[in-house]
């Protein structure tokens, strides 16, 4: 079951129908430990729509709203490797040698709902920044109580010449308006992601494919609700929270985003997140 966040309300994509609730709360609505469960048993009062197009089209809005979005770093080999690269000169790299192998692992802060954007929304890159990235990431809903319950996917966007330039810069490089996008829509589930769930990601320049790669989430090196425990261990969400789990798609460091560029993320079983740059 497939959800997504609309100016018309909730649009629900079950056994190939849709259902529109309306009048739904969404930080309500997400927050439920029962969520897939009372999803079902509110169909029956929602309306069909036959052809959501309409509303998929120009009326999607990221799937957060008071939700904190954190992130996890170097959970994939080739994050490990691509953040030693771009820390090498300034004596940071070490860092990310550690953590990929050390227990504890690297969170942080990545986002609000009001500096988020959706599907078809902008992302933005720091004027200050020279060396732009997007990276793809499976991200996990989940509620209060700390229990995963549903998947979307997340474009964390990484300025790495300011993270490169020293690991303390980490929160500049990683917050700011427009600094991530999440959606389309949150696979709601009872079960984890199969392990063969693919993550594609695929940029456009001026009509040309410049950049493609692609990496299966069983190259995540930790535990997902390894992840979730400390994040939950010394914070409190009310409303719930979003995750990113890492990229382990890292473009090689003569690649840069320019504006305009077109952004598609692709995971199975969830769909596809379109981004341009402003």
């Amino acid at each position: 079951m497939k959800v997504y966040n609309t100016n018309s309300g909730l649009l629900i994509a079950h056994e190939n129908e849709f259902y529109l609730l309306e009048n739904e709360n969404w930080d309500t609505f997400i927050n439920d430990d029962g969520i897939l469960q009372n999803t079902l048993a509110k169909l029956n009062n929602g309306n069909r729509i036959k052809d959501p197009s309409s509303i998929l089209k120009s009326e999607i809005k990221p799937p957060v709203e008071s939700q904190e979005i954190w992130a996890s770093g170097v959970t994939y080999y080739n994050s490990k490797l691509g953040r030693e690269e771009e820390s090498k000169e300034t004596g940071g790299s070490d860092f990310y040698a550690r953590v990929y192998e050390a227990e504890r692992p690297e969170l942080f802060f990545k986002s609000t709902g009001y500096r988020t954007v959706g599907h078809g929304g902008k992302v933005r890159i720091r004027k200050d920044s020279t060396w732009n990235v997007p990276e793809p990431e499976l991200t996990l809903v989940i509620t209060s109580s700390g229990k995963i319950v549903g998947y979307t996917i997340g474009n964390d966007m990484s300025s790495r010449s300011i993270e490169g330039e020293n690991p303390l810069y980490l929160p500049q490089a990683k917050t700011y308006d427009g600094c991530a996008a999440i959606g389309p829509c949150v696979l709601l589930t009872d079960s984890p992601l199969l392990r063969t769930t693919k993550i594609r990601l695929k940029i456009d320049r001026e009509g040309r494919t410049v950049f493609s790669d692609e990496i299966g989430v069983d190259q995540i090196k930790r535990n997902l609700g390894d992840i979730v425990e400390y994040l939950y261990r010394e914070c409190s969400f009310p409303y719930g929270s979003l995750l990113m789990t890492g990229t382990g798609i890292v473009p090689s460091n003569d690649f840069t985003l320019k504006r305009d560029d077109e952004i598609h993320i692709t995971i199975d079983g969830i769909g596809t997140l379109y981004n341009t740059v402003a």
